[in-house]
């Protein structure tokens, strides 16, 4: 076999890989929702709530950069979440446009009934690696990530 077709053949495999962990993830976060009473996206804005909030709540365009959607959807989103007091929404003290969004003790209480569970599933997802090979694999994702905007950008405007 010649050397681009070794290289297109790992890249298809590769891309493969992450369209089947995409899928399986989706799989466990619909789990997790399901436990919750919620969707998915909801329970990725939660788990991303959870994660930039430190102190003083998040704002919706944090929630959406990080998930990559739209910040209308979290707006809709969050309301749906604040009405199951799984969220609370207040007024920015910084400027008054805005809302700082924050998991309630209702939302906290919730995930963590769930952490021996999602600590054992990460122990199964991760088995094998230590944290040196997934700081490694992350920088190497990260790359790639990155990379991959670049080209859908390219593609988009007519460039590739």
């Amino acid at each position: 076999m010649l050397v681009k077709e070794k290289l297109d053949r790992t890249v298809s495999d590769f891309i493969w890989n992450i369209v089947e962990i995409h899928s399986q993830l989706e799989e466990i976060h619909n789990c997790w929702a399901q436990l919750l009473g919620i969707t998915e996206p909801q329970w990725l804005m939660l788990m991303a709530i959870n994660e930039l909030d430190e102190g003083n709540g998040v704002s919706g365009i944090a929630v959406a950069n990080k998930l990559h959607i739209h910040p209308a959807f979290v707006t809709n989103q969050t309301k749906r979440l604040e009405s199951m007091e799984f969220l609370s929404r207040v007024t920015s003290p910084d400027d008054a446009r805005y809302l700082r969004i924050s998991l309630t003790h209702k939302a906290r209480a919730q995930i963590e009934t769930l952490s021996s569970k999602r600590q054992a599933l990460n122990s199964t997802m991760f088995d094998g690696l230590d944290e040196e090979s997934l700081h490694y694999l992350n920088r190497r994702l990260t790359l790639i990530a990155k990379s991959t905007r670049l080209a859908s950008q390219k593609l988009s405007i007519g460039i590739l």
